[in-house]
Formats: structure tokens, sequence, C-alpha cells
């Protein structure tokens, strides 16, 4: 019993020795493309983000940084049919596009030597723009004739999330994080007269989404 006892104090104190030290800097970010393809509606949908983060240890397994990117998303939707003597084509698209800033807060606890649990306090918001667009050609015989309309508007998207996750460390330079879940709250709105601000609530730990990511730590 004293040897059991011996070796979890020891085991104690080395996990309440593992620190992360206070000046140490780190470089990550999202880098990611998609691409949905429906061929029962003629459908596609494309998302791009692009968003570099960095860090830094205010104090020992504290840190703070700011992730700053870019984000887009387009639905694009073709429909042809038939009209009495002809036929059209119409293409729908719909596209969001952002400037992103995420500042945000970062705790760490030790469980292991070179693996910690952290907890992330972030603030995402997106300044960006609603675009849609259609075209329509239409063939009468040997007339075609095309017709297009626009129209588009700003919104600004604010939320606060916390994040969980864990954090292994393969050496003193490289460490691969992932984030199970979030909880949180964001409201977004169109900058047009007479919009009301669409709200969105996040709770629950989501085991069949976790996200993983590479850090590089300019370690001390």
């Amino acid at each position: 019993m004293k040897k059991l006892l011996l070796a979890g104090a020891v085991a104690l104190f080395g996990l309440s020795n593992a620190q992360i030290a206070k000046g140490t800097a780190y470089i990550s970010g999202q880098v990611g493309y998609s691409q949905e393809e429906n061929n029962n509606n003629d459908t596609k949908v494309e998302s791009f983000r692009i968003v570099p983060t960095a860090g830094y240890f205010v104090g020992t397994n504290l840190a703070v940084g700011l992730g700053v990117g870019y984000a887009s998303d387009k639905v694009t939707k073709t429909t042809t049919g038939s009209i009495a003597g002809g036929s059209f084509v119409s293409e729908t698209k719909g596209t969001q596009s952002a400037f992103v800033v995420a500042p945000f807060v970062r705790k760490y606890w030790t469980l292991a030597d070179k693996l910690y649990i952290f907890g992330q306090l972030e603030v995402p918001m997106e300044f960006g723009q609603f675009k849609d667009e259609a075209t329509t050609t239409t063939t009468l015989g040997s007339t075609t004739n095309t017709t297009s309309t626009s129209d588009k508007a700003n919104y600004t998207s604010i939320g606060v999330n916390v994040k969980p996750g864990l954090d292994y460390f393969l050496n003193k330079n490289w460490s691969i994080e992932a984030t199970i879940g979030e909880f949180g709250y964001n409201t977004s709105k169109l900058d047009v007269d007479g919009a009301k601000s669409v709200n969105n609530y996040k709770f629950g730990l989501n085991l069949s989404a976790v996200t993983f990511g590479v850090k590089y730590v300019f370690a001390k």
C-alpha cells in the first residue's frame, strides 16, 4: 500500500510539473475545401475556409490568441424544362463570403507529460455578404433570350463559443490537437431595413464531429 501511494504521489508530482511556460508562442489554423454534387437535383455545394491562428502564453498553461481569415460557401442549382414551343435553362447561385476574426482565450490542464486537456473561450465574428444570382436562357424556335438578376446584402455575425479538446505534444515544436463538440451562441443579421436577427444555440459533445489540427510551437 505504501509503495502504491508513493507511486501515485510521484505520478501526481510529475503531472503537476509538466507545464507550458509563459512566453511560449504557437501558430496553427484552419484550411479546408469541400464540394458536393447532387445529380438528383443538379445542385452543387462548395465551401472554402482559411483561418490562420496565432497564440501566446501570457501565463503558465494560459494562452490568448487570434484567428483571422476568409470563409466562403456557394450553392449552385441548375434547372431545365420545356415551355410551349421551346425550352429553358435556369441557373441560380447563392454565395456567402466573409472576413473572419476570432479572438480567444485557452486554458490548459496537464493529463500526462505530453498530453493536455484544454478549454477554449472564443468570440468568432464574421463581416460578409450574401449574394443571389439567377440566369435564365429561353429558346423558342430559333430565338434565344437570356435574362439575369442579382441581389446582395451585407451581414454581420458574432458569437461566443466554448470548445473542449485534447493537445498532445509530439516533441517540443509540434503538437496534435483535437476539439470535441462546441457550446455556444451565435447571432447574425442582414444589414437591410427591416431585417431581424437569426440566433443559433449549440450545446453538446458530438463524438462524430471531432476535429483535428496541427500546431507549430515556438518552444522557449
